[in-house]
């Protein structure tokens, strides 16, 4: 990839921390879900534990309702069992007016206490998908409801919240993901489980990206519903075989998300890749980069006639972007310092954007408000 001719950092129009971990004092966050509820008032959901692996692991919320001056922390989204180990994590999505959708995956870890990833095989422990709401902007949920995939992961990997498509069916964006053993029946798959009775039954899977020719995994997709009601996905590619990402892939549905084209090149080298359409019809994606350390954010129009990036800048230094193959797999997936950005437009055209990333061993979710117009014209060269 060409060398970028300047690295300077993004200006922002405000930025703080939502929720900072000191040492051992409290446990680390990660993967927030941004929901704007109204001007000044924003809810995050977010990962909260001693680590990834550990028995604490759940999903929490946190509200501000001054624009991100003062922030509260309202506890866990659904409660835990005492009878038996279990961890969760849950990704929202506002739906207009108080409602709030959270899709989550339930893991059991009777017999897993000490992990929930096999550094062997890329396996993960048992688990169950779900999906919960809330009627009053996130401040009480129900209570889990199960989904039955109509396919066999036979675990999954969750990272994004449902969406709605222009039938006002749902849709769940979902990986396939390798059993404890290493078992994955129906290949490297990256889709939809789509209901169309509100989430009382999801009878099909839509698979946005296929790599089950190739062997590679299309991991932490984003898709988008966009105002003309096609859909766009875009993914993190990596190749388990070499240990290696590839580049980054978008893939186009004009049919309302029935079916996905072939991917396309996005022109950069990313991981963990969010995008948001502005009303303007522009694209705007933030990434983790590959070649590069940091949060990286550009502006950029997206079509069948390809991926072109008019701005691109460095919104955060952070740490570099890890999973360079030095270890398994899944050590270095529990290695990495920051990631996971979720963006919303505001009604002044300023774009927000929540990420969790450690520096020092400090753990926080970060916020950030700036222009698109901030971002500086792309160069490279």
């Amino acid at each position: 990839m060409p060398a970028e001719r300047t690295t300077s950092q993004i200006e922002r129009l405000a930025e703080g921390v939502a929720f900072l971990a000191i040492g051992s004092v409290c446990p680390n966050a990660y993967h927030p879900s941004l929901n704007v509820l109204s001007t000044h008032e924003w809810l995050v959901t977010f990962d909260r534990g001693t680590s990834t692996e550990t028995l604490d692991y759940h999903t929490r919320a946190l509200r501000t309702p001054d624009g991100g001056a003062t922030w509260i922390d309202e506890g866990p989204l659904v409660s835990k069992p005492d009878s038996a180990p279990t961890t969760h994590t849950i990704r929202t999505r506002h739906f207009g007016g108080r409602r709030v959708l959270g899709f989550g995956k339930w893991e059991s870890r009777h017999g897993y206490e000490m992990q929930r990833s096999n550094r062997e095989t890329l396996g993960q422990v048992p688990m169950k998908l779900f999906w919960i709401e809330s009627f009053d902007g996130g401040r009480s949920w129900s209570a889990p409801r199960w989904i039955e995939p109509p396919l066999v992961g036979p675990t999954w990997e969750l990272c994004h919240p449902i969406i709605e498509l222009p039938d006002r069916s749902w849709a769940a964006p979902v990986a396939t993901w390798r059993g404890w053993n290493g078992e994955l029946p129906n290949g490297e798959m990256s889709g939809l489980l789509v209901s169309a009775d509100g989430g009382a039954t999801w009878p099909r899977f839509v698979p946005t990206f296929d790599g089950r020719k190739a062997g590679f995994i299309h991991w932490e997709q984003s898709v988008v519903v966009r105002r003309d009601r096609s859909l766009i996905a875009t993914a993190w590619v990596y190749d388990p075989h070499r240990r290696e990402t590839r580049p980054s892939v978008f893939a186009l549905s004009r049919d309302g998300g029935r079916s996905f084209g072939a991917p396309v090149a996005t022109g950069f080298l990313a991981q963990t890749c969010k995008i948001i359409e502005l009303k303007s019809g522009k694209i705007v994606a933030a990434y983790r980069r590959h070649d590069q350390p940091g949060l990286w954010i550009e502006l950029a129009t997206a079509d069948e006639g390809g991926w072109r990036t008019e701005r691109r800048g460095l919104l955060w230094g952070g740490a570099v972007s890890g999973m360079a193959g030095k270890a398994s797999v899944s050590e270095e997936l529990n290695q990495l310092r920051f990631g996971y950005p979720s963006l919303a437009e505001l009604d002044d055209g300023s774009v927000l954007l929540a990420f969790w990333g450690t520096k020092s061993d400090r753990s926080a979710i970060h916020w950030l408000r700036f222009s698109p117009d901030a971002i500086p014209l792309a160069r490279s060269d």
